[in-house]
């Protein structure tokens, strides 16, 4: 069977992974190492994403704001651990001005050397702690419960669209609370939003959980994640959500009087998703066709392509069309109207239905001559785009069946996409009792090995270092302990032969 791609997922996983990006019009290089321009299509995905998701914030009583993409180094030398974890990302402004130098090109000039070097904004639990600084005085003024929708810049060395960029887009929630107790139920609270986010919005099934000592957020007590599976059997961690304790209230002087006129430091969270979830939609749902994007965060969920000759007829096609959006968006789905676009770009039809099969959009609806003589409409299905017999599967059907049918139909795809993420990630984690059949499991003949679940003892210190630096021999991480686990007898930790108290996933992640 030909695809419309050149590369398949089962050839070169990477390759593919490029060719959606570049077949879709998601993304393109910009010029600037590690930096994209996202495109219209992925920028209107990314678009749904922020209004689905911001909503949710909301609803659980954040509020936006905004704040500086700039951050005084000092601010970060208060936490020396946060520092430490993100020293090797930094960008830094240490001039403000150019001059010539002399050679025909430009140069910073040597008196304009800033005061105090500014660090392009890597996340800002140090910019915001110190506003929280000036904030919190009183019991009353707890809790402060903010969001914000923001660019950051983390100098990668390995880049990868969407997946990991040197700027990228995301939100950051940033939370003070009076008690330990109530910060940890905002954390767990946020972690819930991106898991519920992620199933319901994107199709895309992921455990939440909380990461091993090691993988913490730097200057974290813990922190959670939510992590997917791929076509190709590796973790993306998609969300985090982080309990910061009072270690960033000590460094950047949160302190607030209680009830009973005693001063306490405050205890904070952080908590983020970024574009790196498209990413994880291309990964998850695409295939050798293309990208195929969940209708809840489709720019459009019906494009209607007419397929126009230069005929007399083709006014009467081009009319039949335009009454046809109007009535698809008269239609609810998913809570919300139906986007339907009419393309009407100067280009054969052919070429456009492939356009928007290689884009993802859920259905796509083609009208000719015959179509408007017979009141029908043919319809593609972006999530069954052949029949059994490998021909593409375009259904002709009555113009008012498509119409009253739109809302399930995007539903149905809507259900088709996450129960395929679901059934591929139970399929493919294996419960190991020893570290040999680890080793095994992760040989290098094994195609796309998915994760084992194993024995835990949370060990620390220099037990831990061993731990990981085993599975780095493996290209393996621990990615999160599963919540929800019940405290039984679990027997003996694969790696240290401890009593174990929890179960872990590991596996091979983006």
């Amino acid at each position: 069977m030909k695809h419309a791609l050149s590369v398949t997922r089962e050839a070169d996983f990477a390759a593919w992974y490029q060719s959606v990006i570049t077949e879709a019009d998601l993304a393109e290089e910009s010029g600037v190492r590690g930096c994209m321009v996202i495109r219209p299509w992925g920028y209107g995905i990314w678009e749904r994403i922020q209004r689905l998701l911001d909503d949710r914030i909301k609803a659980t009583g954040h509020e936006n704001c905004y704040f500086p993409l700039f951050i005084p180094l000092s601010y970060f030398e208060k936490e020396a651990e946060h520092v430490e974890g993100f020293a090797k990302e930094m960008a830094v402004v240490t001039h403000h001005r150019l001059v010539a130098d002399g050679k025909g090109g430009l140069m910073p000039d040597p008196t304009a050397k800033l005061e105090e070097p500014l660090v392009v904004r890597p996340t800002s639990e140090t910019v915001i702690g110190t506003a929280f600084s000036r904030w919190v005085q009183s019991w009353r003024d707890l809790p402060v419960l903010i969001n914000q929708w923001a660019n950051v810049v983390r100098w990668e060395m390995r880049t990868r669209m969407f997946l990991r960029t040197t700027e990228f887009l995301w939100q950051e929630g940033h939370t003070a609370h009076a008690s330990a107790d109530e910060a940890v139920e905002e954390t767990l609270r946020m972690l819930e939003v991106y898991r519920e986010f992620s199933e319901t919005c994107l199709g895309v099934h992921v455990i939440a959980g909380e990461k091993p000592e090691n993988e913490r957020f730097p200057g974290a007590v813990s922190t959670y994640s939510i992590e997917a599976m791929m076509q190709d059997g590796k973790a993306l961690q998609a969300g985090t959500s982080h309990f910061l304790g009072t270690n960033f209230a000590h460094a950047q002087n949160i302190k607030f009087q209680n009830s009973a006129g005693e001063f306490e430091l405050a205890n904070t969270t952080s908590w983020g998703v970024s574009t790196r979830m498209i990413g994880g939609v291309i990964m998850v749902h695409g295939d050798d066709d293309g990208l195929r994007v969940p209708p809840a965060i489709a720019p459009w969920q019906v494009v209607i392509v007419p397929m126009l000759r230069d005929q007399p007829e083709d006014a009467s096609i081009v009319e039949y069309c335009r009454s046809l959006q109007k009535e698809l968006a008269a239609q609810s789905a998913l809570g919300e109207p139906v986007r339907a676009l009419l393309d009407l770009k100067s280009a054969k039809a052919a070429t456009k239905r492939w356009g928007w099969v290689k884009k993802g959009a859920p259905i796509v609806i083609e009208v000719g001559g015959r179509d408007v003589a017979g009141g029908n409409v043919s319809v593609i299905r972006r999530d069954r785009l052949y029949r059994e017999d490998g021909k593409l599967d375009s259904a002709v059907m009555p113009r008012g069946d498509l119409v009253a049918g739109v809302a399930q139909t995007l539903a149905d795809i809507q259900a088709t996409l996450l129960a395929q993420s679901t059934e591929r990630l139970r399929a493919q984690i294996v419960p190991v009792d020893d570290f040999a059949t680890v080793e095994a499991h992760f040989a290098d003949s094994v195609k796309n090995p998915g994760w084992v679940d194993v024995r835990w003892s949370k060990p620390t210190g220099a037990a831990l270092d061993t731990v990981v630096e085993r599975l780095k021999a493996l290209k393996l991480t621990i990615r999160n302990a599963p919540l929800g686990q019940t405290h039984g007898d679990h027997g003996p930790c694969i790696f240290t032969g401890e009593p174990a108290v929890e179960r872990i996933l590991v596996g091979r992640a983006y």
